[in-house]
């Protein structure tokens, strides 16, 4: 369980990233928490020097979705990295544990069958608190973290 802010990072120990693209696919399901996922991340995209033009965006409409969303996306844009974000809280059934597996084993799946590397940033809680914390909350914003993990991959691309 986190107990300290997940968005605390050394800023200087970034690559700049103005000469990367980016593209962030994004979960409908829970938009308050995956909204708030986006927003970090793409504020930490600009912050390190990527351009606003060089960042995609697309929707799909819940987390399973993002495994779809992210192939098209290596297969029809050339960019460095793609970060993939979404929510699944626990309910009662064992829904929860199939599309975590599901999404975790697909992202895992396309980062070794293409040379572009995939951020997961898809928050897998206990309740809705905990995603709350951690999109924005006590927890900090993994959506920050996953974008320095993007521009951290981007460069790693270039060797």
């Amino acid at each position: 369980m986190a107990t300290t802010n997940l968005s605390y990072y050394d800023k200087a120990s970034i690559p700049n990233a103005k000469k990367f693209r980016f593209g962030i696919v994004v979960s409908e399901w829970n938009p308050e928490i995956t909204e708030n996922l986006f927003l970090g991340a793409e504020e930490a995209l600009l912050e390190h020097g990527t351009l606003k033009e060089n960042i995609i965006r697309w929707n799909v409409p819940g987390s399973f979705e993002l495994i779809y969303g992210c192939k098209k996306m290596i297969e029809t844009q050339k960019l460095d990295a793609i970060i993939a974000i979404g929510n699944v809280i626990q309910g009662e059934t064992k829904h929860f544990d199939f599309v975590c597996e599901g999404v975790t084993q697909g992202i895992k799946d396309l980062n070794i069958q293409y040379d572009v590397p995939i951020i997961f940033c898809v928050l897998t809680d206990n309740n809705k608190q905990q995603s709350l914390d951690r999109s924005g909350g006590k927890h900090g914003n993994k959506g920050i973290e996953s974008a320095v993990a993007a521009i951290k991959m981007a460069a790693l691309r270039e060797f």
